[in-house]
């Protein structure tokens, strides 16, 4: 079950055509282990939407695994599949995409899916965007693309200035999560931060001032995968001119956690 945010607000689905920008320099280091992606292995997670004002507490589960070898851009990678829907944000930034080790970096291409949380899917096409880097630096820029886009909605010509990009988040040496106690954990964030400006009878106004309105913390252990997401949506627009009638709440938040429950890893 997908919560209801009204972040986005009424859009249908929309692309972009994004290069991912390599920003850590030369490959270094083992090869990363944080996500084994042999064909056959599989994460389940338990999913939980929290309540908000607009929404309730929401449960729901998913399923990920390796699937093919499959070739893009004359790369091979490993195509990751789920079954049924994708509930949670890791899983719809997996569905039906190709990941590859790069060294220590484990890249993804194809169209990323932000699906949790959101009132519709925002879906970012994307190339060797490097969503994980072991034994980076915290707080070191791992991927970032950016650019605008401009959408039609009630009438009103949106413009929507965006920025994707993920950050190594450290290193522990241990978690606990779901009842289970992990070792060797690498962190890292995805964090989309979005900026929408309209145009009224020859007049530009800001929606909603740029800022970070996703932001997913995964947590990975070594030679097991991702063990637990926190992903936190959260927005604030601007007062609007009077005589613009936009169906947007002033602001929202949501939180979504997900949980490894069983995993397969050959």
């Amino acid at each position: 079950m997908k919560t209801k945010l009204f972040l986005l607000l009424g859009l249908s689905i929309f692309t972009f055509s994004c290069s991912s920008d390599d920003s850590s320099g030369e490959d270094n280091g083992a090869p990363a282990t944080s996500l084994p992606i042999t064909s056959g292995n599989y994460w389940t997670y338990d999913v939980f939407n929290h309540q908000t004002t607009q929404t309730p507490e929401s449960f729901a589960r998913d399923s990920v695994y390796a699937a093919n070898d499959t070739l893009i851009n004359t790369v091979t990678y490993k195509k990751m599949k789920t079954e049924n829907i994708a509930n949670g944000f890791f899983s719809g930034t997996l569905k039906d995409n190709g990941l590859r080790i790069d060294g220590n970096k484990m890249r993804i291409s194809g169209s990323v899916n932000f699906a949790a949380g959101l009132p519709t899917a925002l879906s970012f096409s994307v190339s060797d965007f490097i969503i994980l880097k072991e034994n980076a630096s915290a707080g070191e820029e791992l991927s970032s693309t950016n650019g605008s886009f401009t959408k039609d909605y009630n009438g009103y010509p949106l413009t929507f200035d965006y920025t994707l990009k993920s950050v190594a988040d450290g290193a522990q040496s241990s978690l606990t999560s779901n009842g289970n106690t992990y070792s060797d954990i690498t962190k890292t964030k995805v964090i989309l931060n979005l900026k929408i400006t309209a145009n009224y009878s020859g007049i530009a106004f800001i929606v909603m001032p740029a800022q970070d309105v996703l932001v997913s913390t995964q947590h990975y252990s070594k030679n097991i995968g991702m063990v637990y997401n926190q992903t936190n949506i959260t927005y604030v627009l601007n007062t609007l001119p009077p005589q613009v009638q936009l169906p947007i709440p002033s602001s929202g938040s949501q939180t979504q956690e997900e949980f490894l429950d069983v995993y397969l890893i050959n």
